[in-house]
């Protein structure tokens, strides 16, 4: 086998580094940006599918949503949302715990 400097040192395949159509795509560009109107197929149950096998019988252990992560990603703007969402979202259950244990010493 030929190392890579060596191939790409051959006359017939020196394009091939310069060639932009033979680069690696970036991961920003490599995710479809969606927006917040379909960001509850992250969360929600309705997605989620759990695999056991994959199309050629091999076992796995992951779930759809773990592919969805892999091929989607949430737009700027609306990333931003569910993370401030998020936030609002542990503070509220974390109020909700304080409010409970305080009733539980009551009692």
């Amino acid at each position: 086998m030929s190392s890579q400097e060596e191939i790409l040192s051959d006359g017939r395949f020196s394009c091939v580094a310069r060639d932009p159509r033979f680069w690696e795509m970036p991961e920003k560009e490599r995710k479809v940006k969606i927006d917040k109107r379909f960001r509850a197929m992250f969360h929600d149950k309705k997605f989620k599918l759990r695999y056991t096998v994959d199309k050629r019988g091999r076992p796995v252990n992951y779930t759809s949503t773990e592919n969805l992560r892999k091929f989607y990603a949430l737009s700027e703007s609306d990333s931003d949302l569910s993370e401030s969402e998020s936030k609002e979202l542990a503070v509220k259950q974390k109020k909700k715990k304080k409010a409970k244990g305080k009733g539980e010493v009551d009692s």
